[in-house]
Protein backbone atom coordinates (compact mmCIF):
# COMPACT_ATOMS: atom_id res chain seq x y z
CA UNK A 1 0.00 0.00 0.00
CA UNK A 2 1.35 3.51 -0.96
CA UNK A 3 1.58 6.13 1.25
CA UNK A 4 -0.75 8.45 -0.61
CA UNK A 5 -3.30 5.66 0.41
CA UNK A 6 -2.15 5.34 4.10
CA UNK A 7 -2.63 9.21 4.93
CA UNK A 8 -6.34 8.38 2.73
CA UNK A 9 -6.81 6.02 5.34
CA UNK A 10 -5.43 8.38 8.19
CA UNK A 11 -7.93 11.26 7.51
CA UNK A 12 -10.93 9.07 7.15
CA UNK A 13 -10.15 7.45 10.25
CA UNK A 14 -9.88 10.56 11.66
CA UNK A 15 -13.14 11.57 10.54
CA UNK A 16 -14.42 8.44 12.24
CA UNK A 17 -12.96 9.15 15.41
CA UNK A 18 -14.77 12.61 15.20
CA UNK A 19 -17.64 10.50 14.41
CA UNK A 20 -18.00 9.08 17.39
CA UNK A 21 -21.08 11.18 19.33
CA UNK A 22 -19.89 11.22 22.62
CA UNK A 23 -22.90 13.57 23.51
CA UNK A 24 -25.47 10.89 22.67
CA UNK A 25 -23.73 7.88 24.14
CA UNK A 26 -23.86 9.76 27.50
CA UNK A 27 -26.90 10.85 27.43
CA UNK A 28 -28.18 7.41 26.52
CA UNK A 29 -26.29 6.11 29.33
CA UNK A 30 -27.93 8.70 31.45
CA UNK A 31 -31.92 7.56 30.25
CA UNK A 32 -32.59 10.32 27.33
CA UNK A 33 -31.87 11.04 23.67
CA UNK A 34 -30.00 14.19 23.79
CA UNK A 35 -31.48 15.53 20.29
CA UNK A 36 -35.10 15.56 21.49
CA UNK A 37 -34.23 17.61 24.23
CA UNK A 38 -33.07 21.17 25.09
CA UNK A 39 -31.25 22.41 21.92
CA UNK A 40 -30.99 18.86 20.52
CA UNK A 41 -27.49 19.61 20.19
CA UNK A 42 -25.18 16.55 20.85
CA UNK A 43 -22.12 18.88 22.71
CA UNK A 44 -21.32 18.96 26.20
CA UNK A 45 -23.47 22.21 26.92
CA UNK A 46 -26.59 20.48 25.99
CA UNK A 47 -25.84 17.19 27.44
CA UNK A 48 -24.51 19.42 30.96
CA UNK A 49 -27.83 21.28 30.97
CA UNK A 50 -30.15 18.16 30.44
CA UNK A 51 -28.09 15.38 32.70
CA UNK A 52 -26.49 18.10 34.94
CA UNK A 53 -22.49 19.67 34.93
CA UNK A 54 -20.49 16.20 35.77
CA UNK A 55 -22.47 14.39 32.78
CA UNK A 56 -21.27 17.61 30.33
CA UNK A 57 -18.04 17.61 31.78
CA UNK A 58 -17.54 14.01 31.01
CA UNK A 59 -19.14 14.71 27.10
CA UNK A 60 -16.36 17.82 26.98
CA UNK A 61 -12.97 15.62 28.04
CA UNK A 62 -14.04 12.79 25.72
CA UNK A 63 -14.45 15.16 22.88
CA UNK A 64 -11.54 16.90 23.77
CA UNK A 65 -9.78 13.48 23.98
CA UNK A 66 -10.95 12.43 20.69
CA UNK A 67 -9.71 15.77 18.87
CA UNK A 68 -5.94 15.14 20.38
CA UNK A 69 -6.04 11.68 19.40
CA UNK A 70 -5.89 12.49 16.16
CA UNK A 71 -3.51 14.68 15.90
CA UNK A 72 -1.15 12.98 18.21
CA UNK A 73 -1.67 10.02 16.00
CA UNK A 74 -1.32 11.67 12.22
CA UNK A 75 2.37 13.28 14.22
CA UNK A 76 3.30 9.90 15.34
CA UNK A 77 2.61 8.51 11.64
CA UNK A 78 5.00 11.45 10.32
CA UNK A 79 7.72 10.27 12.35
CA UNK A 80 7.62 7.23 11.04
CA UNK A 81 6.72 8.39 6.99
CA UNK A 82 8.39 11.68 6.39
CA UNK A 83 10.71 10.51 4.37
CA UNK A 84 8.31 8.51 1.87
CA UNK A 85 5.81 10.74 1.94
CA UNK A 86 4.02 12.76 -1.24
CA UNK A 87 6.01 16.01 -2.43
CA UNK A 88 3.37 18.39 -1.12
CA UNK A 89 3.19 16.76 2.57
CA UNK A 90 6.93 16.42 2.64
CA UNK A 91 7.08 19.75 1.59
CA UNK A 92 5.30 21.07 4.55
CA UNK A 93 4.91 18.63 7.01
CA UNK A 94 2.36 20.02 9.29
CA UNK A 95 -0.63 19.64 6.87
CA UNK A 96 -0.54 16.25 8.02
CA UNK A 97 -1.80 16.82 11.51
CA UNK A 98 -3.45 19.66 10.15
CA UNK A 99 -5.69 17.17 7.70
CA UNK A 100 -6.41 14.71 10.62
CA UNK A 101 -7.67 17.09 12.45
CA UNK A 102 -10.21 18.81 10.56
CA UNK A 103 -11.10 15.87 9.60
CA UNK A 104 -11.91 14.93 13.03
CA UNK A 105 -13.76 18.39 13.65
CA UNK A 106 -15.95 17.54 10.79
CA UNK A 107 -16.54 14.07 11.79
CA UNK A 108 -17.66 15.69 15.45
CA UNK A 109 -20.12 18.49 13.61
CA UNK A 110 -21.16 16.18 10.80
CA UNK A 111 -21.24 12.59 11.66
CA UNK A 112 -22.67 10.28 8.47
CA UNK A 113 -24.83 7.97 10.83
CA UNK A 114 -26.65 10.79 12.32
CA UNK A 115 -27.66 12.77 9.25
CA UNK A 116 -24.22 15.07 9.55
CA UNK A 117 -26.10 16.80 12.85
CA UNK A 118 -23.59 16.50 15.25
CA UNK A 119 -21.95 19.27 17.93
CA UNK A 120 -20.39 22.20 17.28
CA UNK A 121 -17.27 21.21 17.85
CA UNK A 122 -15.50 23.27 20.31
CA UNK A 123 -14.34 20.79 22.26
CA UNK A 124 -12.97 18.50 19.68
CA UNK A 125 -11.34 21.27 18.12
CA UNK A 126 -9.65 22.42 21.36
CA UNK A 127 -8.12 18.52 21.73
CA UNK A 128 -6.85 18.77 17.98
CA UNK A 129 -5.12 21.87 18.48
CA UNK A 130 -3.24 20.48 22.03
CA UNK A 131 -1.97 17.76 20.08
CA UNK A 132 0.09 19.74 17.69
CA UNK A 133 2.89 20.14 19.71
CA UNK A 134 4.50 22.59 20.45
CA UNK A 135 3.22 24.63 18.03
CA UNK A 136 -0.62 24.60 19.03
CA UNK A 137 -0.33 23.44 22.49
CA UNK A 138 0.85 26.45 24.10
CA UNK A 139 -1.71 28.12 22.24
CA UNK A 140 -4.24 25.89 23.21
CA UNK A 141 -3.84 26.50 26.46
CA UNK A 142 -3.99 30.14 26.04
CA UNK A 143 -7.01 29.96 24.61
CA UNK A 144 -8.43 27.10 27.16
CA UNK A 145 -7.27 29.98 29.80
CA UNK A 146 -9.54 32.27 27.92
CA UNK A 147 -12.49 30.55 27.47
CA UNK A 148 -12.66 29.92 31.48
CA UNK A 149 -12.28 32.93 32.50
CA UNK A 150 -15.18 34.27 30.22
CA UNK A 151 -17.44 31.45 31.27
CA UNK A 152 -16.42 31.89 34.78
CA UNK A 153 -17.18 35.59 34.64
CA UNK A 154 -19.95 36.03 32.23
CA UNK A 155 -21.41 32.51 32.97
CA UNK A 156 -21.95 32.26 29.08
CA UNK A 157 -20.43 28.98 27.58
CA UNK A 158 -21.50 30.30 24.46
CA UNK A 159 -19.89 33.56 25.06
CA UNK A 160 -16.59 31.87 26.25
CA UNK A 161 -16.54 29.77 22.95
CA UNK A 162 -16.77 32.77 20.53
CA UNK A 163 -14.24 34.87 22.59
CA UNK A 164 -11.51 31.91 22.76
CA UNK A 165 -11.65 31.14 19.39
CA UNK A 166 -11.01 34.59 18.24
CA UNK A 167 -8.29 34.42 20.50
CA UNK A 168 -6.80 31.37 18.97
CA UNK A 169 -4.69 32.84 16.00
CA UNK A 170 -3.46 36.01 18.43
CA UNK A 171 -2.26 33.36 20.89
CA UNK A 172 -0.08 31.42 17.96
CA UNK A 173 0.99 34.57 16.49
CA UNK A 174 2.52 35.59 19.63
CA UNK A 175 3.37 32.50 20.48
CA UNK A 176 5.53 32.26 17.21
CA UNK A 177 7.25 35.31 18.08
CA UNK A 178 7.97 34.82 21.76
CA UNK A 179 9.36 31.23 20.15
CA UNK A 180 11.18 32.73 16.79
CA UNK A 181 8.92 30.37 14.73
CA UNK A 182 8.79 31.36 11.33
CA UNK A 183 4.88 32.14 10.35
CA UNK A 184 6.38 31.23 6.75
CA UNK A 185 7.02 27.66 7.89
CA UNK A 186 3.96 27.18 9.68
CA UNK A 187 1.07 28.61 7.25
CA UNK A 188 -1.32 25.87 7.36
CA UNK A 189 -1.13 26.14 11.06
CA UNK A 190 -1.86 29.31 10.89
CA UNK A 191 -4.61 28.60 8.69
CA UNK A 192 -6.14 25.99 10.73
CA UNK A 193 -6.23 28.39 13.46
CA UNK A 194 -8.18 31.08 11.50
CA UNK A 195 -10.25 28.41 9.90
CA UNK A 196 -11.39 26.87 13.16
CA UNK A 197 -12.69 30.55 14.82
CA UNK A 198 -14.71 31.20 11.45
CA UNK A 199 -16.04 27.93 12.13
CA UNK A 200 -16.66 28.22 15.96
CA UNK A 201 -18.44 31.51 14.71
CA UNK A 202 -20.38 30.37 12.52
CA UNK A 203 -21.77 27.43 14.25
CA UNK A 204 -22.78 30.14 17.10
CA UNK A 205 -25.24 32.03 15.03
CA UNK A 206 -27.80 31.71 16.81
CA UNK A 207 -25.89 31.81 19.94
CA UNK A 208 -24.77 35.14 19.12
CA UNK A 209 -28.23 35.93 18.20
CA UNK A 210 -29.67 35.48 21.68
CA UNK A 211 -26.75 36.76 23.35
CA UNK A 212 -27.68 39.90 21.74
CA UNK A 213 -30.96 40.03 22.77
CA UNK A 214 -30.34 38.27 26.31
CA UNK A 215 -31.90 35.25 25.95
CA UNK A 216 -28.94 33.12 25.78
CA UNK A 217 -28.62 30.51 28.87
CA UNK A 218 -26.33 31.00 31.68
CA UNK A 219 -24.88 28.32 33.63
CA UNK A 220 -25.52 27.73 37.31
CA UNK A 221 -28.92 28.36 37.11
CA UNK A 222 -29.40 24.77 37.95
CA UNK A 223 -31.46 22.28 35.22
CA UNK A 224 -32.90 23.91 32.10
CA UNK A 225 -36.52 22.72 30.56
CA UNK A 226 -36.73 21.77 27.09
CA UNK A 227 -39.22 23.52 24.60
CA UNK A 228 -41.33 20.51 25.59
CA UNK A 229 -41.55 21.62 29.13
CA UNK A 230 -39.76 18.38 29.86
CA UNK A 231 -37.52 18.70 33.36
CA UNK A 232 -33.95 19.17 32.14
Amino acid sequence: MTTAWHLVLLFVGSYLLGSVSFGLLVSRIGGVDIRCHGSGNLGATNVGRILGRKWGILVFMLDVTKGALATIGAGVYLAYANNELPTTFHTHPDLVPLGAGICCVIGNIAPFYLGFKGGKGVATSLGVILGIYPYLTWPGLVTFGVWAAVVKLSRYISLGSIVAACVLPIAFVGSAWISDWLLADHYPLLGLCLAMAALVLLRHRSNIGRLLSGTENKIGNGRMKDEKGLSA
